[in-house]
């Protein structure tokens, strides 16, 4: 498939499919560690942290899948390899064995703000493109994150 077959212009949309996958390798490393989180929060938070890290990686494992469909609508291959994710992810690895419940949540907040960054970005970048789906996509995800976000920093007890 080709951007043209969806009336976009490959020239235009190929700053976004190039955006997309750098967006899907920090999902992926986010992803990962969502689901670090879940196998090893302890502590008096753990039944809240447990379900919580559940539902988050829950939802990052369709949004990497629609994010990598999207890529591929696009008439280009996604990232599909764990080298190119750490190779290219602005987020990085952590362990997550021994970490604090409250140092998880801080953690998965960080990722999220980086996450919301790019979202910002790639909007610019749809926009500029007259890329509409992929704009409707990325706006949706970041919605999601921006309310989760102030859900975790409530649980916090952050502002």
């Amino acid at each position: 498939m080709d951007a043209k077959e969806i009336s976009l212009n490959e020239k235009e949309v190929k700053p976004v499919v190039d955006m997309l996958n750098d967006y899907l390798a920090n999902y992926h490393i986010h992803y990962q560690k969502l689901r670090g989180c879940h196998w090893n929060v302890k502590g008096q938070n753990f039944f809240t942290l447990h379900i919580k890290f559940e539902e988050l990686y829950t939802n990052a494992q369709l949004t990497i899948d629609e994010i990598a469909e999207r890529v591929l609508t696009l008439g280009k291959p996604p990232h599909s390899r764990f080298s190119d994710y750490i190779k290219e992810s602005t987020i990085k690895e952590v362990n997550t064995i021994g970490m604090d419940d409250m140092t998880m949540v801080e953690t998965v907040l960080d990722d999220m703000s980086k996450l919301i960054e790019l979202e910002r970005d790639l909007l610019e970048a749809t926009d500029k493109a007259g890329d509409d789906g992929s704009n409707d996509m990325v706006n949706r995800f970041m919605q999601f994150k921006e309310k989760t976000t102030w859900m975790l920093r409530s649980f916090l007890g952050k502002k």
